[in-house]
């Protein structure tokens, strides 16, 4: 059977279905609610894959305040600060230096304890010593790579004592490790769920017009010209429920950034858009697939299994 005939016999199958009305209700029903039904499982991947990224910003952030302080000599001279800080801001690991005077530390210092306890009135002297504040970043927050940097650094002579929290370190370290292995724990288990429902809602979408499957081999229609519309109409419901879950989850981002000023570090416009963008092409190929698979069941099947 040449192509034209089979482009001829597959028009008149839909055009004969056509002029039965009360089949177009059910067929948009089914399409529509295979849609809505992907769209909201994408949704909850959207929500799930955005607590992740504002997870990894804040563990960021936490771990940006690591670090190690550099307390100098009395003696140190403003051009031994200045040669100090500036080797130290030329490691590759650190995120940032500061220089905090005596009388800063000791105004510090005073606003923790309160005024009842004057230390200057009782010292007669401020009995601090400069000092340089060094922050980490976060690839190499750990008592391990601390050591390395402030190592040399505490060999220096204008150095008089370096101050590691390593058991904060550790502590933090293990905390977010532990909240981080969680995340993608329950990530990668959701992942699979949403797989499995979006491919399980797909497949009933096909299984309702396995009967139209089957005429189509009996007018000799070739198993890629029967697959063909399938795959085009559920990556186009892909698509669109990929757009009604970016709709959806931009509405949710907004709201959660209204409720406090601090979520817009937290969650930025710049990932959503990603995880919107992430979500249209999952929403793709995940159809496409199941598609795919469904088709080639049915393409496979007797009549007499079609009943089954």
């Amino acid at each position: 059977m040449t192509r034209a005939c089979q482009d001829s016999n597959f028009a008149l199958i839909f055009n004969n279905m056509g002029r039965k009305h009360h089949h177009h209700i059910p067929l948009f029903s089914t399409r529509a609610t295979a849609t809505f039904s992907v769209a909201l499982v994408l949704v909850v991947l959207g929500v799930a894959a955005m607590v992740g990224i504002a997870t990894r910003h804040i563990t960021d952030s936490v771990r940006e305040n690591l670090g190690f302080v550099v307390v100098l000599d009395g003696n140190a001279t403003a051009s031994d600060v200045a040669t100090i800080t500036e080797r130290i801001k030329s490691h590759p690991a650190v995120n940032d230096c500061v220089y905090s005077s005596p009388e800063t530390i000791l105004a510090r210092w005073q606003k923790i304890v309160g005024d009842d306890e004057d230390i200057m009135r009782l010292a007669q002297v401020n009995p601090f010593l400069p000092e340089l504040e060094v922050t980490i970043r976060p690839s190499h927050a750990c008592a391990d790579s601390i050591a390395l940097i402030a190592g040399p650094i505490g060999l220096l002579p204008q150095v008089n004592d370096i101050a590691v929290n390593n058991e904060l370190l550790d502590g933090v370290n293990s905390t977010l490790s532990s909240v981080t292995f969680t995340l993608l724990l329950l990530g990668a288990g959701l992942l699979v769920v949403s797989f499995v429902l979006i491919f399980n809602t797909v497949r009933l979408a096909v299984y309702s017009r396995r009967f139209l499957i089957h005429t189509m081999k009996l007018v000799g229609a070739t198993a890629g010209f029967i697959r063909r519309p399938f795959l085009a109409e559920n990556v186009i419901n892909g698509l669109v429920a990929g757009a009604i879950a970016s709709i959806l989850l931009a509405l949710i981002v907004n709201y959660t950034r209204s409720l406090d000023a601090s979520m817009d570090i937290v969650v930025t416009w710049t990932d959503t858009l990603a995880v919107m963008g992430a979500m249209i092409l999952t929403g793709a190929v995940i159809c496409f697939i199941a598609a795919l698979f469904a088709a080639n069941r049915y393409l496979r099947l007797s009549y007499d299994e079609l009943f089954k």
